[in-house]
Parts: C-alpha cells; structure tokens; sequence
C-alpha cells in the first residue's frame, strides 16, 4: 500500500481527493493507516460526511449526525464521530483576531440575508488569515467571487496594514471589472477610508458581517478550510518565500483545476468564465 508521505509527495499542485482519484485509493485510506478494508456502505457513509462537512465546515459530529437521517445511510452518533476521526475532520470555529474594529470608522449593514446570488461579480467577498511560518506570522488575503468561488486577487503581508488589502481590491478590479456587492467583515482594514473609497469611486455597494457572526462571509471561510488542508497544512513552509511559492501555485491549482462538488464538478475558472460569457451575450 501507498504511504501517506508517497501520496502527498508524488505533487505539491495536487489535492488528496485528485491523488486518490489518479491512483484509484479511497479518500479515507488517506487518512487512516490502520483498516483500509472499508465496505461500500462505509465507503458510502465516509464520502456523505465529507460531503456535509465540505458544504458545512463549522457543523460538529451531532449536526453532522442530523443531516444523515434525511439520507438513506443510516449511520449512528458514535459512528459518525468515528468516520470524522478517520476523515480528519473537525469542526472549525474562528481563528485568533485577525479582525480589529476601529470604534470611529463607519460600518455599512450586512447586504446578503436571503439574497439570490447567481452570477459572476454579484458578489465578492473577502477576508484576512494568518499563516504561521518559522520564527512567526504572515498575514494572507484573498478576494472570492461568491457564486463561482474563484480568487480574483491575493496578497501576504508580514503586518496588518490596509496597503496589502487595497492592492488586492484594486488588482481584482483590474483584472475582472466590478461586482455590485462587496462583503468584509468590520475590520479596521476594510471600513478606513482609503479602502471604502475605493469600493465608492467604483460604484460597488458595501456589505459588512454582524458583530460575531463570521458565518456571515461563509464562502471565504469555507476558502481557507480548503486551503489549509489541502496544501499549507501539508507542507508547512518555513519562510515567507517558499509559503509565497506553495500557496501562489496552489491557487493556479485550485482557479483552473480543482473541481467542485457544489459546482456540479467543475472548476470555479470553468464556472466564471462560462457564465460571464453567457452574461455579455
């Protein structure tokens, strides 16, 4: 049998679902070096919670658990903790602040509740994650097109200033246009002026999270789940260079080649460009 370190080591631009596609192994072989003689009902039940998790990344074993009883498999409590175990997955909550509110800064109202989101540049979203590398932090943001899911832009930074934050916006704008809603959370990067004016000189309406409810920007959290576990955690990179490299490849990968299972299975560039094609016509 294929080791785990073979797996990951046979390509840095490929996911652990693509790896064990090519190489005909189950998911959970991956991820669990004891039995590896799984029946088709395990197999089943295993591939139906990822799914779940993978729609819902912030649901537990016992939510997990509730969501199975409307599908045919029929797995218990225990047994649904015992597969996320196999799987490892775990529900994710936030990480430490990367978000600090300025008290003086204005704050727009949260804009999506209920909101019919089916097409490109409807919606963008975008966030700040840390990345800890030897001897300290690099701070990652991305800008989200919220229906397709494809990054429009991204920048590092080793503070969390607003320049990097504004040279991803001004960038995504550059490349693909403007959407007509732009959602942040209320941190101090995303309400300062120089940044609201941007999103204002474009004519792009504002749309910022509640207080507390990360769930709000749910795309760009699924976003970084994804790319934790399918690359950072994998190779964890020891400066800024080598992080800069893996993740910048890693995004190529995921744009052109990842595909998605809420995206009927296509790639979010497939689904971007299909659909803005479609538009224009």
């Amino acid at each position: 049998m294929i080791s785990k370190k073979e797996l990951v080591d046979t390509s840095a631009n490929i996911s652990i679902d693509q790896q064990c596609n090519i190489l005909n192994l189950c998911r959970a072989s991956y991820y669990y070096g004891g039995k590896t003689d799984f029946n088709d009902k395990e197999k089943a039940a295993m591939d139906l919670i990822e799914d779940i998790y993978e729609d819902c990344p912030f649901y537990g074993g016992l939510r997990i658990y509730e969501e199975l009883k409307e599908s045919e498999i029929k797995v218990g409590r225990d047994r649904v903790r015992k597969y996320m175990k196999i799987l490892g997955l775990k529900a994710i909550y936030p990480e430490p602040k990367t978000t600090i509110a300025n008290k003086e800064h204005k704050k727009y109202p949260y804009l999506l509740k209920d909101l019919d989101i089916y097409r490109p540049n409807q919606v963008w979203a975008t966030d700040i994650t840390y990345l800890k590398i030897t001897g300290g932090y690099v701070y990652f943001t991305a800008i989200i097109d919220w229906y397709s899911r494809k990054i429009l832009a991204y920048r590092f930074s080793n503070t969390l200033d607003v320049k990097f934050c504004e040279d991803a916006l001004n960038e995504a704008i550059s490349l693909y246009g403007k959407p007509e809603i732009f959602n942040t959370d209320q941190g101090s990067q995303y309400t300062s002026k120089s940044f609201i004016n941007i999103l204002k000189n474009n004519d792009i309406k504002i749309s910022m999270d509640s207080v507390g409810r990360w769930a709000d920007n749910i795309i760009i959290e699924r976003f970084w789940r994804t790319l934790k576990y399918e690359n950072f955690y994998l190779f964890k990179y020891e400066n800024f260079r080598a992080l800069k490299l893996g993740i910048s490849n890693y995004l190529k990968f995921y744009n052109e080649r990842r595909k998605h299972s809420s995206l009927g299975y296509k790639t979010p560039s497939d689904i971007y460009g299909t659909l803005k094609k479609q538009i224009a016509a």
